[in-house]
């Protein structure tokens, strides 16, 4: 019989359960086919490196999978193994979650996940999401997000934007999602590819209460250069 809480009521259980099994945050990160694959590898791999983050559950879309496949050349096989092909070495704490699995734990609300982040989201994944249309993992678990009141950051990549698209983008922001472009930013300088994504990335994090050491601050601009501009 179960040692229920005093309200006597099992989802809460079920939830304390979860809480009581690690402090550390437990993230969903989604993967659907709009370009930007490097986003979501940059993202595994600072979610796998950081300590805060117990377990990380990973749902890639159909297209998501095709995406990887082009822009990383991560080609198809046995899922399970398919965060050590992303990352390029054995990975501990991530694993993977059928898209077609709509029975799978992310997909109650009853099981407690922290936060939420769709990287890259395509244009479809959002109109799904923001609609309410559940029809695979990707969606359910964005629909539980937002329905129990927690984190959801959609790294929307498209443009231009149609009529719809935005539409699409401010009914998920009404209803509780972070809408968050994948767009570059420059005031830290980068140099590389890889300044560009991981400052992307540390700021997505940031929303999902992970802000890293590695994401540059703007601290604001001399006095002396606004003098000489």
């Amino acid at each position: 019989m179960l040692d229920l809480p005093e309200s006597g009521c099992e989802t809460d259980y079920i939830r304390a359960e979860n809480m009581a099994d690690t402090q550390e945050q437990i993230v969903t990160v989604g993967v659907t086919g709009a370009s930007g694959a490097i986003m979501a590898q940059k993202t595994l791999v600072l979610l796998e490196e950081d300590p805060r983050v117990a377990r990380v559950h990973l749902v890639v879309s159909e297209a998501g999978q095709r995406l990887l496949t082009e822009e990383l050349g991560v080609t198809s096989g046995d899922l399970k193994q398919l965060p050590s092909r992303i990352l390029g070495h054995p990975v501990a704490k991530i694993d993977v979650l059928p898209n077609k699995d709509v029975g799978a734990s992310i997909a109650s609300g009853s099981y407690v996940v922290d936060a939420m982040v769709v990287i890259p989201c395509s244009m479809g994944a959002l109109g799904a999401i923001a609609h309410g249309i559940s029809d695979d993992l990707v969606s359910r678990a964005a629909d539980v997000m937002l329905k129990e009141g927690r984190k959801l950051v959609l790294c929307v990549r498209d443009t231009p934007l149609s009529r719809v698209h935005l539409g699409n983008m401010l009914r998920a922001q009404q209803a509780g999602a972070v809408i968050m472009p994948a767009v570059p930013a420059f005031y830290h300088h980068p140099k590389t590819i890889d300044d560009l994504v991981t400052q992307y990335v540390c700021r997505v994090l940031a929303q999902m209460g992970l802000a890293q050491d590695k994401m540059y601050r703007w601290m604001g601009t001399p006095a002396s250069k606004k003098a000489e501009a």
